[in-house]
């Protein structure tokens, strides 16, 4: 019997009110770990192309990893996956916080979430030992957990910091909830999922797995329990989780001191941070949105997920000025990124103001921010008129219009109501002028590392499952000179030079895309690979924390399997290889100034030597039959497809 994970988790049919407790065979944990390795492959069983995203039967998928709630560095994350609204395909997002810990608490390792409810409701989970009047379906779960469907009538049209604050009020003052706000309860197709409220606010925020919340009514899902996980080797796990954070610690010290924020000087000087949707090369203003200058000006205190030695959260605290009164979570690396060089916005406060917004809403900051950063484009080329953005003065740089922009996506509101589609539909609705502007991969809007300074991102974006992502590959760390043992790709080289160097870049991106895709399987962040953690040491904890005989090889091929299965997934909804393509600027638009002046990815190559690593059809973008058996996935064959091209990233 597992006793790190659970081995179980929940269905919850919100339309019939029902809940059971299912089994998780170890055997598919040893295949797929779990996180959203494990939600894949029930994804991928119970599939049906031909359902909507916000069809009452489509799934709502949420799973901790393996070692989610375990003492392991950074053992908190947990995956939230649906189809998605944004864009059509398999949809997945990644949460830190302190959330998927207390599910673990309860003794679950997951949630399936199907059905509609009639009002809205919120899900109470409590694992405390008190036991409730409302125990639907009690048989096979333990005799000290409550589960409620409540009322939440008096929640909808509240955002996330009210509606995280009455909910506790309502159930345990120590509950972690997770809620979506009005951008997910108004379908706004990039709204995310938040907890914490505002002092530590994390979000599942990618793909728009908050609208997929809204479509079924749910508004929050609060979780509370005192079980602990036991390890197969209790004293040897400490030992190597005190040696690893030690470590981690050391090689993550900046991140610990300004957050992922403290990145922005360093990516502009490579040419990597975002300028003018795209288009620009340099920006001296940088350092005014970066990590450094909140340091100086408005930092509060550190802040930290569950089992993190790193605490690269920060709060911030603004007294002066129009957002006097700003205060919670600091904006990260990507919303600096966005509301900042992206649109050319040097106003550090605005940001900050921006970014409670849009934790508050529960938007996604990449997303938001690139639409807005396409409309401004798309007045100043003439495509959208004054009218048309309600009157406001959308230029760059406008940080007052900034601020509206969030309010009215939140509200969908006027303009918002365009924005809260995402720029693919954007460029629909204004036609073919436009779609040089919509800058995305599959339908998801592009974050904020160009892959013209670290061309091995530009396979790494074109193939992502989820479309265009940046932690589904991570290759760029190697170009800033991070050696992740065992998985660098070019040990020892000038990797100022080297990261523009196309030649063997589309094997390199698929090698730290089978490396990235076991980091939430097994519910661990991505930062502590700061410290140098590779899969020789993930394998080493997963060995003293479970018994198994992991190695460094079967760590990387696991992760191969579960990229696998999810392209098996999207190639069921009609994804193919003529969608794997980069929006056209960055593959033919050369920036003009700064680290990668001049540079262009070669992607006829860079795609050519990725299929081949593959073993993909280079026409059709599916694995061969002989890849899927060597993989453990033979009888996981794609699904018939529904239309070809569905995604249509050329558009």
């Amino acid at each position: 019997m597992p006793t790190v994970y659970a081995g179980r988790y929940l269905h919850i049919d919100l339309a019939a009110g029902a809940v059971a407790t299912l089994p998780i065979d170890d055997a598919d944990v040893r295949r797929f770990l779990l996180g959203s390795g494990y939600a894949a492959k029930l994804f991928h069983d119970m599939l049906d192309p031909a359902l909507a995203w916000d069809d009452p039967a489509s799934p709502l998928l949420i799973f901790n990893g393996l070692l989610s709630g375990a003492f392991a560095p950074t053992g908190c994350r947990s995956a939230w996956c649906a189809r998605s609204p944004l864009t059509g395909i398999w949809g997945e997002s990644n949460m830190g916080g302190h959330w998927g810990a207390e599910l673990r608490f309860a003794g679950y390792d997951g949630l399936m979430i199907t059905g509609r409810a009639e009002r809205p409701v919120y899900l109470w989970i409590d694992g405390t030992g008190t036991v409730g009047d409302w125990e639907p379906s009690r048989r096979d779960r333990p005799e000290q957990l409550r589960i409620e469907l409540r009322a939440a009538d008096h929640l909808w049209g509240h955002n996330h910091y009210h509606v995280f604050d009455q909910v506790r009020a309502e159930t345990d003052p120590k509950a972690r909830v997770a809620c979506i706000g009005l951008a997910g309860e108004r379908r706004v197709r990039y709204a995310g999922v938040m907890q914490g409220g505002i002092g530590h606010a994390r979000t599942a925020g990618r793909t728009g797995i908050g609208a997929v919340m809204g479509s079924k009514n749910l508004k929050a899902i609060a979780v509370r329990g005192k079980e602990r996980p036991h390890y197969f080797d209790a004293n040897g796990f400490r030992d190597v989780v005190k040696a690893r954070n030690a470590q981690i610690k050391d090689g993550a010290y900046g991140l610990s001191m300004l957050g992922t924020a403290g990145s922005v000087p360093n990516a502009e000087k490579y040419g990597d941070l975002p300028l003018g949707n795209w288009q620009g090369g340099s920006w001296p203003e940088a350092l005014q949105v970066s990590g450094q200058r909140i340091a100086e000006t408005i930092f509060e205190k550190h802040t930290f997920c569950f089992a993190c030695p790193i605490g690269c959260g920060k709060t911030v605290q603004i007294d002066r000025g129009p957002y006097a009164g700003t205060q919670g979570h600091g904006p990260e690396y990507e919303t600096l990124g966005g509301f900042g060089g992206l649109l050319l916005n040097a106003d550090l406060d605005s940001i900050c103001h921006v970014n409670m917004l849009c934790n508050d809403y529960g938007i996604d900051t990449i997303s938001a921010s690139a639409c807005i950063a396409f409309a401004v484009e798309a007045v100043e080329q003439g495509l959208l008129s004054r009218e048309d953005v309600d009157g406001l003065d959308l230029t760059w740089g406008n940080a007052g219009a900034i601020v509206t922009c969030v309010h009215k996506i939140g509200q969908r509101e006027g303009l918002g109501d365009l924005l809260a589609e995402g720029v693919r539909s954007m460029a629909d609705r204004l036609g073919p002028a436009a779609r040089r502007l919509a800058m995305h991969v599959k339908g998801l809007e592009m974050p904020y590392h160009d892959p013209r300074a670290f061309v091995s991102m530009g396979p790494g974006y074109a193939t992502a499952n989820r479309g265009a992502c940046h932690m589904e590959t991570m290759t760029y760390y190697e170009g800033y000179g991070i050696e992740i043992p065992g998985v660098v790709f070019r040990p020892g080289a000038d990797h100022w030079q080297a990261r523009l160097d196309s030649q063997g870049s589309g094997v390199m991106a698929a090698r730290y895309q089978d490396f990235q895709s076991v980091w939430n399987p097994l519910g661990l962040c991505k930062f502590i690979e700061r410290g140098l953690i590779g899969p020789a040491e993930l394998a080493e904890l997963v060995n003293q924390a479970l018994g198994w005989g992991w190695s460094a090889e079967e760590v990387m091929l696991t992760g191969e399997r579960i990229f696998n299965l999810k392209r098996l997934i999207n190639a069921a909804y009609g994804v193919t290889a003529a969608d794997d393509v980069l929006p056209e600027r960055l593959a033919a638009e050369p920036r003009p100034s700064g680290g990668a002046a001049g540079v262009l990815p070669d992607m006829a190559l860079m795609m050519a030597e990725y299929f081949a690593a593959r073993g993909w059809n280079s026409t059709t973008g599916t694995p061969s039959q002989q890849r899927l058996a060597e993989l453990g996935l033979a009888q996981y064959n794609a699904p018939t497809i529904v239309s070809v091209g569905a995604t249509d990233a050329n558009r």
